[in-house]
């Protein structure tokens, strides 16, 4: 067996997280933009499935939703690839 002695200091481990504090920050800002582009793409559908709802083709859901979705998955990019200081 092998005598262990006294005198080697053990350092405890510290724990290192992957990123800085800023960039969960905007990592969450950026999931909270997705989240914001797919409420925007929900709704405009029809209690009656033989009557036509023309609201799926409205400005907010054809080109802002898709928009506001793409620069969410920027953002999470960009915190994701932004450097520590």
């Amino acid at each position: 067996m092998k005598n262990i002695s006294n005198n080697e200091e053990q350092q405890p481990q510290k724990q290192e997280f992957l990123f800085d504090g800023i960039n969960y920050k905007i990592l969450l800002i950026g999931i909270g933009v997705i989240a914001l582009g797919f409420i925007l793409m929900s709704g405009g559908g029809s209690d009656n499935p033989n009557v036509f709802n023309e609201d799926v083709f409205s400005f907010r859901r054809i080109r802002l939703a898709p928009t506001t979705v793409l620069i969410g998955f920027g953002i999470t990019i960009y915190s994701i690839f932004k450097k520590s200081k």
